[in-house]
């Protein structure tokens, strides 16, 4: 028996990354998976190995910022199952400058629209049919560190995650107030060893040098407080805890999981 039988799940963002690995843990667990993104070929592969490993999976080509297509996917997901348990607002994106002054409009309609346009489509659009089956459910936002405190070259990103981080306070709220049964919360990771690193230019990249790429393993040794960078399975754990009955008592929270770099910093013994 897993954790999750008997319920459907969608992650956006689903085909790399934490996404890819929120969607295998979950499917892990015996959820019925729709796992979304832009990237196709990503996303095949994340099903192909959800079949693999004897799980259920559906891949849903999806641009979180169309409304249109969101109202399809969810159709979809609705005619398929008939129901929706868990909410994973994954998909996001991150921009950096040496200052803000670098950044443009284009560039900052493109982070607030794909990391906080993107979740609002995603409750919008999921809420009715997770309230219409009845079962209550779970609704995780992925957030980060950056969404609590500032960062001199992540402004923008920054700027999305604070946000992402009180919408879901605000959404807890009121599925709360409605007596839904839907738990929100938020995640908040650290350093983690995924693809989006790679798409943050070195130069204004936290730990990246001007003419070399970030490598996140070997700046989390530098900068985490334990020594290591995080792994995208540290943070699909963390979802599972939050989609399933073993946290059913949190809501409008922060699951922070970033190797204590936010409780302060440490002083290692010289080797």
């Amino acid at each position: 028996m897993g954790q999750l039988d008997g319920r459907v799940a969608i992650v956006t963002g689903g085909a790399s990354g934490i996404g890819a690995a929120c969607a295998k843990t979950l499917a892990r667990e015996g959820a019925k998976m729709v796992a979304t993104d832009i990237d196709e070929r990503g996303g095949a592969a994340v099903v192909a190995a959800i079949e693999a490993a004897g799980g259920e999976a559906v891949f849903l080509q999806h641009d979180v910022t169309d409304e249109a297509r969101w109202s399809e996917v969810v159709a979809e997901i609705d005619r398929r199952y008939g129901r929706l348990d868990i909410v994973v607002a994954n998909a996001g994106i991150g921009i950096g400058a040496q200052s803000i002054v670098d950044v443009t409009l284009e560039e900052w309609r493109k982070l607030t629209a794909i990391n906080l346009d993107g979740v609002f489509l995603t409750v919008k659009h999921c809420l009715p049919v997770m309230r219409r089956a009845g079962n209550g459910g779970s609704i995780v936002m992925m957030s980060s560190i950056a969404g609590l405190r500032g960062s001199p070259t992540l402004a923008g990103y920054s700027a999305t995650k604070g946000a992402v981080r009180l919408f879901a306070k605000s959404i807890a709220m009121e599925c709360a107030g409605m007596g839904d049964g839907i738990r929100v919360n938020s995640v908040h990771p650290g350093i983690i060893a995924t693809p989006i690193w790679e798409k943050i230019p070195a130069a204004v990249a936290p730990g990246g040098g001007r003419n070399a790429p970030v490598d996140p393993r070997e700046y989390g040794r530098l900068v985490v407080p334990i020594g290591v960078a995080g792994e995208a399975e540290d943070i699909a754990n963390g979802v599972l805890f939050l989609a399933s009955d073993l946290s059913s008592h949190m809501t409008g929270s922060e699951l922070v999981i970033d190797g204590g770099i936010t409780a302060g910093a440490v002083r290692r013994p010289r080797p």
